[in-house]
Protein backbone atom coordinates (compact mmCIF):
# COMPACT_ATOMS: atom_id res chain seq x y z
CA UNK A 1 0.00 0.00 0.00
CA UNK A 2 1.99 2.97 -1.29
CA UNK A 3 -0.48 5.79 -0.66
CA UNK A 4 -0.78 7.50 2.67
CA UNK A 5 -3.39 10.09 3.65
CA UNK A 6 -1.91 12.61 6.08
CA UNK A 7 -4.24 14.65 8.27
CA UNK A 8 -1.41 16.23 10.27
CA UNK A 9 -0.26 19.79 9.48
CA UNK A 10 -2.75 20.35 6.64
CA UNK A 11 -2.33 24.11 7.14
CA UNK A 12 1.35 23.85 6.19
CA UNK A 13 0.51 22.37 2.79
CA UNK A 14 -2.88 23.94 2.03
CA UNK A 15 -2.93 27.73 1.69
CA UNK A 16 -6.71 27.77 2.16
CA UNK A 17 -6.56 26.25 5.64
CA UNK A 18 -5.41 28.09 8.75
CA UNK A 19 -3.96 26.20 11.70
CA UNK A 20 -7.22 26.62 13.63
CA UNK A 21 -9.43 25.41 10.78
CA UNK A 22 -7.15 22.48 9.90
CA UNK A 23 -6.91 21.51 13.56
CA UNK A 24 -10.68 21.48 13.96
CA UNK A 25 -11.12 19.39 10.81
CA UNK A 26 -8.46 16.92 12.00
CA UNK A 27 -10.15 16.63 15.41
CA UNK A 28 -13.52 15.97 13.80
CA UNK A 29 -12.02 13.34 11.48
CA UNK A 30 -10.40 11.56 14.42
CA UNK A 31 -13.74 11.46 16.26
CA UNK A 32 -15.62 10.11 13.22
CA UNK A 33 -12.98 7.51 12.40
CA UNK A 34 -12.62 6.45 16.03
CA UNK A 35 -16.36 5.74 16.28
CA UNK A 36 -15.93 2.82 13.87
CA UNK A 37 -12.25 1.85 13.73
CA UNK A 38 -8.88 1.79 15.44
CA UNK A 39 -5.97 3.57 13.81
CA UNK A 40 -4.62 2.97 11.22
CA UNK A 41 -7.05 1.74 8.58
CA UNK A 42 -6.77 0.81 4.95
CA UNK A 43 -8.99 3.26 3.10
CA UNK A 44 -10.34 2.59 -0.39
CA UNK A 45 -9.93 5.63 -2.62
CA UNK A 46 -11.98 5.91 -5.79
CA UNK A 47 -11.05 8.64 -8.26
CA UNK A 48 -13.56 8.63 -11.13
CA UNK A 49 -14.07 4.91 -10.50
CA UNK A 50 -10.37 3.96 -10.39
CA UNK A 51 -9.78 2.38 -7.00
CA UNK A 52 -6.63 2.26 -4.92
CA UNK A 53 -5.76 1.67 -1.29
CA UNK A 54 -4.25 4.13 1.15
CA UNK A 55 -3.32 4.10 4.80
CA UNK A 56 -5.08 6.60 7.03
CA UNK A 57 -3.81 7.03 10.58
CA UNK A 58 -4.98 9.32 13.37
CA UNK A 59 -4.52 9.86 17.08
CA UNK A 60 -7.38 8.55 19.19
CA UNK A 61 -9.41 11.46 20.56
CA UNK A 62 -9.74 11.90 24.32
CA UNK A 63 -13.07 12.26 26.14
CA UNK A 64 -12.96 16.06 25.94
CA UNK A 65 -12.50 15.99 22.15
CA UNK A 66 -15.28 13.39 21.78
CA UNK A 67 -17.57 15.66 23.80
CA UNK A 68 -16.64 18.74 21.79
CA UNK A 69 -17.62 16.89 18.60
CA UNK A 70 -20.68 15.08 19.99
CA UNK A 71 -22.91 16.53 17.26
CA UNK A 72 -22.69 13.83 14.56
CA UNK A 73 -23.71 16.15 11.72
CA UNK A 74 -21.07 18.79 12.49
CA UNK A 75 -18.35 16.21 13.14
CA UNK A 76 -19.09 14.30 9.94
CA UNK A 77 -19.05 17.45 7.80
CA UNK A 78 -15.85 18.85 9.31
CA UNK A 79 -14.12 15.48 9.37
CA UNK A 80 -14.98 14.92 5.72
CA UNK A 81 -13.25 18.20 4.80
CA UNK A 82 -10.00 16.93 6.32
CA UNK A 83 -10.18 13.51 4.68
CA UNK A 84 -11.27 14.65 1.20
CA UNK A 85 -8.79 17.55 1.05
CA UNK A 86 -5.91 15.34 2.23
CA UNK A 87 -6.92 12.63 -0.26
CA UNK A 88 -6.98 15.07 -3.20
CA UNK A 89 -3.43 15.99 -2.30
CA UNK A 90 -2.42 12.33 -2.68
CA UNK A 91 -4.66 11.49 -5.65
CA UNK A 92 -4.26 14.55 -7.86
CA UNK A 93 -1.66 16.83 -6.31
CA UNK A 94 -4.42 19.36 -5.53
CA UNK A 95 -4.38 21.65 -2.52
CA UNK A 96 -7.10 23.76 -0.88
CA UNK A 97 -6.52 27.37 -1.91
CA UNK A 98 -9.54 29.05 -0.32
CA UNK A 99 -13.12 28.59 0.83
CA UNK A 100 -15.77 28.91 -1.88
CA UNK A 101 -18.47 31.53 -1.76
CA UNK A 102 -22.11 30.68 -1.06
CA UNK A 103 -23.99 29.78 -4.24
CA UNK A 104 -21.03 28.28 -6.12
CA UNK A 105 -22.18 24.73 -5.43
CA UNK A 106 -18.91 24.02 -3.66
CA UNK A 107 -17.11 24.23 -0.34
CA UNK A 108 -13.53 24.93 -1.44
CA UNK A 109 -11.41 25.87 -4.42
CA UNK A 110 -8.57 23.43 -5.01
CA UNK A 111 -5.76 23.29 -7.51
CA UNK A 112 -2.12 22.46 -8.14
CA UNK A 113 0.45 23.80 -5.68
CA UNK A 114 0.71 27.58 -5.85
CA UNK A 115 -2.55 28.13 -7.71
CA UNK A 116 -5.40 30.32 -6.54
CA UNK A 117 -3.49 32.93 -4.57
CA UNK A 118 -4.11 35.68 -7.13
CA UNK A 119 -6.82 34.19 -9.36
CA UNK A 120 -8.73 30.94 -9.69
CA UNK A 121 -7.80 30.27 -13.31
CA UNK A 122 -6.26 26.81 -12.69
CA UNK A 123 -8.62 25.85 -9.88
CA UNK A 124 -11.55 23.50 -9.45
CA UNK A 125 -14.55 23.89 -7.20
CA UNK A 126 -14.75 21.10 -4.61
CA UNK A 127 -18.01 19.99 -3.03
CA UNK A 128 -17.49 17.80 0.05
CA UNK A 129 -19.71 15.60 2.19
CA UNK A 130 -19.39 12.78 4.66
CA UNK A 131 -21.35 9.68 5.61
CA UNK A 132 -20.92 8.54 9.17
CA UNK A 133 -22.40 5.07 9.53
CA UNK A 134 -23.41 4.12 5.98
CA UNK A 135 -22.05 1.52 3.58
CA UNK A 136 -20.71 1.79 0.01
CA UNK A 137 -24.21 2.25 -1.39
CA UNK A 138 -24.90 5.16 0.97
CA UNK A 139 -21.59 6.83 0.12
CA UNK A 140 -22.22 6.42 -3.63
CA UNK A 141 -25.72 7.86 -3.30
CA UNK A 142 -24.39 10.88 -1.40
CA UNK A 143 -21.78 11.41 -4.13
CA UNK A 144 -24.52 11.61 -6.78
CA UNK A 145 -26.24 14.34 -4.77
CA UNK A 146 -23.01 16.28 -4.36
CA UNK A 147 -22.24 16.03 -8.08
CA UNK A 148 -25.66 17.52 -8.82
CA UNK A 149 -25.17 20.27 -6.26
CA UNK A 150 -21.83 21.25 -7.82
CA UNK A 151 -23.36 21.07 -11.31
CA UNK A 152 -26.09 23.50 -10.22
CA UNK A 153 -23.62 25.96 -8.70
CA UNK A 154 -23.29 29.50 -9.97
CA UNK A 155 -19.73 29.29 -11.31
CA UNK A 156 -17.99 28.64 -14.60
CA UNK A 157 -15.08 26.79 -12.98
CA UNK A 158 -14.84 23.02 -13.35
CA UNK A 159 -15.87 21.04 -10.29
CA UNK A 160 -15.15 17.91 -8.28
CA UNK A 161 -17.23 16.19 -5.65
CA UNK A 162 -15.79 14.14 -2.81
CA UNK A 163 -17.47 12.04 -0.13
CA UNK A 164 -15.84 10.34 2.85
CA UNK A 165 -17.56 7.23 4.19
CA UNK A 166 -16.20 6.86 7.72
CA UNK A 167 -17.68 3.46 8.63
CA UNK A 168 -17.30 2.17 5.06
CA UNK A 169 -13.59 3.12 4.90
CA UNK A 170 -14.32 4.57 1.47
CA UNK A 171 -13.52 7.92 -0.11
CA UNK A 172 -15.05 8.75 -3.50
CA UNK A 173 -13.92 11.59 -5.77
CA UNK A 174 -15.57 12.35 -9.09
CA UNK A 175 -15.25 15.02 -11.75
CA UNK A 176 -18.49 16.93 -12.26
CA UNK A 177 -19.31 16.88 -15.95
CA UNK A 178 -21.90 19.01 -17.70
CA UNK A 179 -25.23 17.31 -18.30
CA UNK A 180 -25.68 16.27 -21.94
Amino acid sequence: MAKKITLDALEQRHYGLTAAVAGAYKEAASVCLNRHHGSPIELTLSDNGTESAAELAWSAPDDRTMGAWANDTDATEAGAYACVIASLEELRGFFAVRRAETGTGADYYVGPSGSGKHDLENCFRLEVSGVGAGDRKDVSKRLLGKVQQARNGNSSLPALAGVMGFAAKLLLVQDVLEEP
